[in-house]
C-alpha cells in the first residue's frame, strides 16, 4: 500500500514520496500512484522533479500540450538539469515544434554532452530531418556512452538497436566510398595489404577500440603497442613447435607424478586489494608448474622436463636477478575465466606454446581474439589488456615464458636489466611484489 504524503514536505521527503509513487506505478497500482502524485503536487506545486513526473505521465497518456507546459515550468525552476530539457524536447516533438525541439536537445547536451537520452533524441532529429550522416555520428556518440556489458534499459532497447543499424549502414557506405581510391593505391604498390592502415580506419569508424600499453610497473616509452607480434620475426620458435609433442609428454608425466608441484598462479596476501583477482587468488583453477620462477630455477621440476628446459635455453629470455626469466606450464581449469588484466612492463614480451587445447577456449589481447592451436606458438605484449577463458569440461594447458621485447636494443636491455636489479635491491622487494 502506498504511503501517504504529509501536507508539508522537505526536499528529501518530496523525492522519497516520488519514489513511492513511481514504485506504485511500476507495480500496476496506477490509481494509488496518481493519487499520491496529486498530493505531492499539492504540497510542492513548483518543485521541478514533481513537475517533471507530472509531465512524463501526461506525455505517456497522449496529452502533449499539458506535458509541454509542465516541462517548461520544470526547466524554468531548474534550468541546469539536462533530463528536464530532454523531456521538454520529447513533448515538443509530439507537438511538431521541431525547431524548438532541436533547441531543447541542444540545451540538454550543452549541460551534459554525454547525456544518453539527449544524444539519441538528437540522432533521431537529424535522421528525420534528412541529415543521416550526422545522425550516424551522433548515434555513435550515444553508443559510446554505454559501458561494455552494461544492462540496457528495456525502454530504450529498440532505440539503441536502431541506432546501431544506422551507424553500421553509414560505416558500410563510408567503407565503399574509401575502397575505390584505396584499391587504386594498393594496385600501385603491388596489392599489398597495410594492416596498420586497416586498424587506423577501423578505429576511425568505431569498429576497434584503442588499447595502449599500460604496465602495472615499468613503462618503456617509444615502443609501439603491438598486440601480437609477427610470428615470422621469431624463427627460433620453430624448435618449440617441432617439439610440442615431447613438451606435452613431459607435462602429462607431471600431471600424473608430481601434481603437488602445481601451485596457484595468483597468490596474493589476503591483506592486498584483490580487485579482479578475488575469485582466482590462491585458487588451483589457474595453476602453474614453474620451471623458472622470478629467475630462480626449480631444479626438481627442470629435472622432470629436460627437453622443455633445453629448448627454453635457446630462447632470448630476460635475465634479471630475482625477476627473470620465468617459465611455467599454465593449467586453466574447466569453466574458468582469467579476467582482463595487464602485465608489469613492456620491456618484455610473453610467449605461449599451446599444448592441450579443448574446444571453447579463447584468448584476447586488445582488439584481437584468437584460439590456441597445439603446436602454433605466438608472442604478445602482455601490458595490453588481455584475458583468457576455458569454457570446456577439460583443462587447458600451455607453456608460457617471457622474453625481451624484440624492439629493444642490446644496450637498452642491459640498462633495463641493471636498473631493475638496483630498484629491487634498493627497496628490498620480495618476488611477489613485481611479477
Amino acid at each position: 500500500m502506498s504511503s501517504t504524503a504529509p501536507g508539508v514536505l522537505d526536499e528529501a521527503g518530496i523525492l522519497r514520496a516520488l519514489q513511492i509513487s513511481k514504485a506504485d506505478a511500476a507495480a500496476g497500482r496506477v490509481t494509488e500512484s496518481d493519487q499520491l502524485l496529486a498530493r505531492i503536487a499539492e504540497a510542492a506545486p513548483h518543485h521541478p522533479a514533481v513537475l517533471n513526473e507530472l509531465g512524463v505521465r501526461m506525455l505517456a497518456r497522449g496529452s502533449a500540450e499539458q506535458a509541454q507546459a509542465l516541462f517548461t515550468r520544470a526547466t524554468s525552476a531548474d534550468p541546469r538539469h539536462p533530463a528536464l530539457w530532454a523531456n521538454l524536447a520529447s513533448s515538443l516533438k509530439a507537438l511538431g515544434r521541431r525547431d524548438e525541439e532541436r533547441d531543447a536537445i541542444d540545451k540538454a547536451l550543452e549541460l551534459e554532452p554525454r547525456h544518453l537520452s539527449a544524444l539519441l533524441q538528437k540522432g533521431a532529429y537529424l535522421e528525420e530531418t534528412g541529415d543521416v550522416r550526422s545522425a550516424a555520428r551522433t548515434y555513435q556518440n550515444a553508443l559510446e556512452c554505454i559501458a561494455p556489458n552494461a544492462p540496457v534499459p528495456a525502454a530504450i532497447a529498440d532505440t539503441l538497436q536502431h541506432a546501431k543499424q544506422v551507424v553500421e549502414s553509414d560505416y558500410n557506405d563510408l567503407t565503399r566510398a574509401l575502397e575505390e581510391p584505396l584499391v587504386a593505391i594498393r594496385a600501385a604498390h603491388g596489392q599489398r595489404r597495410e594492416p596498420r592502415v586497416d586498424q587506423c580506419l577501423d578505429i576511425l569508424m568505431g569498429r576497434r577500440k584503442i588499447y595502449h600499453s599500460n604496465p602495472t610497473w615499468m613503462y618503456f616509452p617509444g615502443l609501439p603497442a603491438i598486440e601480437f607480434f609477427e610470428r615470422a620475426d621469431f624463427p627460433w620458435l620453430d624448435a618449440f613447435e617441432a617439439a610440442t609433442d615431447d613438451i606435452r609428454s613431459e607435462l602429462m608425466r607431471i600431471l600424473v607424478a608430481d601434481r603437488e608441484g602445481l601451485q596457484p598462479y595468483v597468490d596474493y596476501p589476503v591483506t592486498m586489494p584483490l580487485d579482479q583477482w578475488r575469485e582466482l587468488n590462491r585458487s588451483r583453477r589457474w595453476s602453474a608448474y614453474f620451471l623458472w620462477n622470478q629467475s630462480r630455477p626449480e631444479a626438481a621440476h627442470i629435472a622432470r622436463c629436460p627437453i622443455t628446459a633445453r629448448i627454453l635455453e635457446t630462447a632470448p629470455r630476460c635475465r634479471v636477478e630475482s625477476r627473470a626469466p620465468t617459465a611455467f606450464f599454465s593449467i586453466l581449469d574447466t569453466n574458468t575465466r582469467i579476467p582482463a588484466h595487464v602485465g608489469i612492463t613492456n620491456t618484455r614480451a610473453t610467449v605461449h606454446v599451446p599444448l592441450i587445447i579443448p574446444p571453447d577456449c579463447g584468448f584476447r589481447v586488445g582488439n584481437t581474439t584468437r584460439e590456441w592451436v597445439p603446436g602454433q606458438a605466438w608472442v604478445f605484449d602482455d601490458t595490453i589488456e588481455h584475458e583468457a577463458w576455458n569454457l570446456s569440461d577439460t583443462p587447458r594447458a600451455i607453456l608460457i615464458f617471457d622474453i625481451w621485447n624484440p624492439l629493444l636494443t642490446a644496450v637498452e636491455r642491459s640498462m633495463i636489466q641493471t636498473a631493475t636489479e638496483v630498484y629491487v635491491e634498493h627497496y628490498a622487494l620480495p618476488p611477489d611484489q613485481i611479477r
